[in-house]
């Protein structure tokens, strides 16, 4: 919220986007803009001269799990096995994505636009936080070259939202998740 903003502006900022939290929580990320409106006490075109979209909404709803998720992937940018460091980050990503709805949304790929992954902040800054550990990871033949955090993103992402509806969907993404990075063959 720019400081330059009136100060019955940024009221309304805080209660919608407080709102607009507890909203998510309970409905994901297609919570109703009318219903958040109407709980905040201000009017739908308030709503959206905040949030111009729901990608932006649910992007300010998510701002603090993405930056504890940055934070989280600097911690473990120069610890141990870069293979492993990647693998906790990743499985922070799909954990912090379980547990918070609507989180997974704005990660995901809109189909907007063919590069519109990247139009997503709260993508592009686990991208550039991630960045070191997946280098990393490549550097020491942990990882293929050629993946990108991107892929990784989205891979995360695909297995939330495939298990959203499960009846113990952090389990179940768990699984998936560990599925994915093992691969489906037996190890010998």
């Amino acid at each position: 919220m720019p400081d330059h903003q009136r100060a019955d502006a940024r009221r309304n900022y805080v209660r919608i986007l407080a709102v607009a939290e507890a909203e998510v929580s309970v409905h994901g990320a297609g919570a109703s803009l009318e219903q958040i409106a109407r709980t905040a006490g201000v009017g739908s075109a308030t709503v959206r001269r905040h949030f111009p979209t729901r990608r932006a909404l649910v992007e300010a709803v998510s701002r603090t799990r993405i930056e504890a998720l940055c934070v989280r992937a600097q911690e473990l940018a120069g610890h141990g096995d870069s293979r492993k460091a990647l693998l906790d980050w990743l499985g922070d990503v799909v954990a912090y994505c379980v547990s918070a709805r609507g989180l997974a949304a704005a990660l995901a790929y809109d189909g907007v636009e063919p590069e519109s992954v990247h139009e997503s902040s709260c993508s592009m800054a686990l991208e550039d936080a991630a960045g070191p550990l997946l280098s990393r990871a490549v550097q020491d033949g942990a990882v293929t070259a050629g993946v990108t955090v991107s892929d990784l993103i989205t891979l995360a992402v695909g297995v939330v939202l495939a298990t959203e509806h499960h009846p113990d969907p952090a389990a179940r993404a768990d699984r998936l998740f560990g599925l994915a990075v093992a691969g489906l063959s037996p190890q010998h």
